[in-house]
């Protein structure tokens, strides 16, 4: 930087930093964030509305107007209300998305809400237990802890299967620093269903809140194992790593063959050419051609043959683990003398199939639309299989120990 233009460039910063400062400093700005945290939104919500006129550039201060507009639904009583709520808060995320705010929340909420704001959910197809449970949601919104409280309890005796009754009771006993008591309740809300992540993760943040990194890891493991295409679920986990200095990497694979599907009689297999050099005698691009190879007969009619009850062509889990192997058997039937030799990335694999993680890396590592439409049909069977692989490679950095 040239000193003749050190002073203008100097006198921004300086004056960027007195506004900075005078956000910071500002009392009803404090006043808004303490409300906030406090849950106590019809309150926090005026003050917020009016901190954005006033720093209309502040991504913070905009997105948590968001959060707050959408989150009003939780008390306002007019549908048509309560959907324009949902629609203008997520403009406001997106406002505050091009002002720089990049928060899984933001990313999250913003995914969730259709652009016109939807309409309502029920909780509870038991219509007076769906009532208690917006009776308590709207009680916690405002603050009103010991009310909503009740209000969760009772949605669960009128509806005993109503997850989301356990997970905000424990989110009341987490809110008011009763953290033994809401693990009792997070506990509770995975017995209803051990499938979704949400209480897995609510319940890690209660541990680390009492120092215990250890068991909290596990939580945040079991929300990533139960649905590891959620943003908040993986947010979750890698906080958690961050914490504890605990680096997460799934093994490093490098597949040099792409199969792209023109029709149902034609299929372009395109391949690295580094694979076959003269001097290789490792039998790698023999082994990368054979999954290319591999995968257009399930794009000619394997495909029909393992999901005759879907119409439409996709790339699949049963695909993509049936190409590897075709893969590494090519390499078995060479009788490798020398498998250091091997390209890195089938060394990986041979060693996930040897240990039977071969489908699970496929579904955590290597998600596409098509494999991602497998997940749930496998983890009913084989969730074990998905936590093993996550200890033995995932929390060891992709290297398994």
């Amino acid at each position: 930087m040239r000193r003749r233009k050190l002073a203008p460039i100097l006198l921004v910063f300086v004056l960027f930093s007195l506004a900075s400062a005078t956000i910071q400093d500002d009392p009803e700005r404090q006043r808004a964030f303490d409300l906030f945290n406090e849950a106590k939104l019809p309150e926090a919500l005026p003050l917020f509305e009016k901190l954005a006129v006033r720093y209309p550039d502040d991504p913070k201060i905009i997105e948590t107007l968001g959060l707050i507009t959408v989150w009003q639904t939780s008390y306002l009583k007019d549908p048509a209300a309560r959907q324009e709520a949902r629609k203008r808060g997520r403009e406001i995320l997106l406002r505050a998305q091009e002002l720089g705010s990049n928060s899984v929340l933001l990313k999250s909420t913003i995914e969730s809400l259709p652009p016109d704001g939807g309409g309502d959910k029920d909780f509870s197809t038991k219509k007076d237990a769906d009532q208690a449970l917006r009776e308590g949601e709207a009680a916690f919104s405002k603050g009103e802890m010991e009310k909503a409280l009740e209000a969760y309890q009772r949605a669960l005796q009128l509806d005993p299967n109503l997850y989301e009754a356990a997970l905000f009771a424990g989110d009341v006993y987490y809110k008011t620093a009763n953290q033994r008591k809401a693990g009792e309740w997070f506990a509770r809300a995975v017995s209803i269903n051990p499938d979704r992540e949400t209480a897995y993760r609510y319940w890690g943040d209660s541990l680390m809140k009492q120092g215990r990194v250890t068991e909290a890891g596990d939580k945040f493991v079991e929300a990533y194992i139960a649905e590891p295409y959620s943003r908040l679920a993986r947010a979750g986990l890698l906080n958690w790593g961050q914490k504890v200095n605990v680096m997460l990497a799934h093994p490093e694979v490098e597949i040099p063959t792409n199969v792209t599907p023109k029709s149902e009689k034609e299929t372009t297999i395109t391949l690295d050419p580094s694979m076959f050099k003269k001097d290789d005698k490792s039998g790698s691009g023999a082994a990368w051609l054979m999954y290319g190879l591999a995968r257009t007969t399930w794009v000619n009619g394997e495909f029909a043959k393992n999901y005759p009850d879907e119409k439409k062509y996709r790339h699949s889990l049963k695909e993509e683990a049936a190409a590897l192997r075709a893969a590494i058997k090519v390499l078995d039937e060479k009788k490798l003398k020398d498998p250091e030799k091997l390209d890195r990335s089938l060394q990986t694999i041979i060693r996930l199939e040897k240990e039977g993680f071969l489908e699970s890396y496929i579904l955590l590592a290597l998600p596409d639309e098509g494999i991602v439409r497998d997940f749930v049909a496998y983890r009913k069977t084989n969730v074990d299989n998905l936590r093993r692989y996550v200890h033995a490679y995932v929390l060891n950095g992709g290297v398994a120990k």
